[in-house]
């Protein structure tokens, strides 16, 4: 039976400033929560609906009392956050930056993507999401495990990368046009302001994602985690 303080707890971590204090994150679902396992994050307490040794059997009425989901999935697991990584462009690698990207749908959608193309670091802003929000981490589909995500100064780390810095504009150049190193930082920006103007100055190549339908009227832009797969498959596709 869950106790007061557990439910207590539980919720209280839907908020970043809880997070913080408690050094402690949420999880749901046997896929998050095994790779969270796997890759050595230190559970806390795990709830489950079904018996396993390492958690606490709860009943399916209570998992739903503590769960964020609207359909929870037979396990929520409490973790301890990682301390955080030093932010150290690697100079033969391709990273992500993300500067102010806001929706936590956005966030763990951009995890997963940079998860599948092989991009094992994302530096973020400090106006970016937070990646222990239950939404993202909720969104990784379990990439938050694989993915090292670092909140940093994008201008300080932008301005000492000894690698190109990519970032998608409105008056960049065809991204199908430009040659592409399998190393750098490609930026992403804000969903609704792009990358900002302190960062812009440090982009040292510039890419547009043509519309392929000018003609006619369409959508103002693309959504920024679909802009997101579309560069860096360009990227890996050379």
């Amino acid at each position: 039976m869950l106790s007061k303080n557990q439910i207590k707890l539980v919720r209280s971590l839907e908020l970043k400033k809880n997070r913080k204090r408690e050094n402690l994150f949420v999880a749901e679902g046997p896929k998050v929560v095994g790779d969270l396992l796997r890759t050595g994050y230190r559970p806390h307490t795990i709830f489950s609906t079904t018996p396993r040794a390492d958690a606490q059997l709860v009943t399916e009425e209570e998992l739903r009392h503590i769960s964020f989901l609207q359909h929870p999935q037979e396990v929520l697991a409490i973790f301890e956050m990682p301390a955080a990584p030093h932010p150290s462009p690697a100079s033969q690698q391709l990273s992500l930056a993300l500067d102010g990207i806001q929706d936590p749908g956005n966030l763990g959608t951009i995890i997963r993507i940079a998860d599948w193309f092989g991009i094992g670091t994302i530096y973020c802003s400090p106006e970016t999401a937070d990646v222990y929000n239950p939404k993202v981490v909720q969104a990784t589909m379990g990439s938050i495990a694989h993915v090292s995500i670092t909140y940093c100064d994008l201008v300080e780390l932008l301005s000492t990368a000894q690698c190109p810095v990519y970032g998608t504009l409105l008056d960049g150049d065809d991204i199908y046009q430009q040659p592409l190193t399998p190393h750098g930082i490609i930026v992403m920006g804000n969903e609704g302001n792009g990358i900002s103007q302190a960062v812009r100055p440090l982009i040292t190549n510039r890419l547009l994602i043509p519309n392929f339908n000018p003609a006619t009227e369409t959508a103002e832009s693309l959504n920024v985690a679909i802009a997101t797969a579309i560069t860096c498959s360009e990227f890996r596709r050379r």
